[in-house]
């Protein structure tokens, strides 16, 4: 699940400044990228019952989480399975199911949050990277796409891969990023100072 966009996010619309560009890999900020797989967690926000935590408890399953990493990749047996028997070991913990449900329901707080956070893109304009991978299921491309509406200086990737894209197209990520903080890296005090008079407005 994307947990740790919606904090990123956060701590970039309160300290503009101090931000001097962003790298999203299938991190989600707009309402279109929640599709199909978010209804049964739509379900729970409206009546979190035992009923409607049911079909959730799926997700973190052995099936389950052996899909996120293996959904809408290439080549699955690329994929190391140490990614989801270690991720197994801490869900199946004492407690930790009950925890994951709360995050589940949880995640709902930060979609009110959207607007604020696109607000922030227009105004800012943070030098951002997007590398994404274009079969995900959890947060398809259609939440990838509308960061071009908000940002004008954007490098924008769709990779042939699912949810975790670094698991199978991690070296070509790292090449974008290295290219991109190449070119960005000299112009971050430029913009840090433009960041400060906006935010004295």
């Amino acid at each position: 699940m994307d947990y740790g966009a919606p904090i990123g996010f956060r701590l970039a619309a309160r300290h503009p400044e101090q931000v001097q560009s962003l790298i999203i890999q299938n991190g989600n900020a707009y309402e279109e990228g929640l599709r199909e797989f978010w209804d049964p967690i739509r379900k729970y926000w409206k009546a979190p019952t035992a009923e409607n935590a049911e079909p959730l408890a799926a997700f973190i399953s052995p099936d389950g989480v052996k899909w996120q990493y293996t959904h809408g990749v290439r080549n699955e047996n690329a994929i190391s399975p140490d990614n989801w028997k270690i991720d197994l070991h801490h869900l199946t913990r004492e407690g930790n199911p009950e925890i994951q449900l709360a995050l589940f329901y949880d995640y709902q707080n930060n979609v009110p949050h959207y607007p604020a956070w696109q607000a922030y893109f227009r105004k800012y304009q943070p030098p951002t990277l997007v590398v994404w991978g274009k079969n995900d299921y959890i947060f398809p491309a259609d939440g990838a796409h509308p960061y071009k509406r908000d940002l004008k200086n954007l490098e924008f990737h769709l990779l042939d891969t699912g949810h975790f894209a670094l698991e199978e197209d991690g070296i070509v990520i790292a090449r974008h990023i290295r290219r991109f903080l190449e070119r960005h890296l000299a112009g971050n005090q430029r913009q840090r100072e433009t960041h400060r008079a906006a935010a004295k407005k």
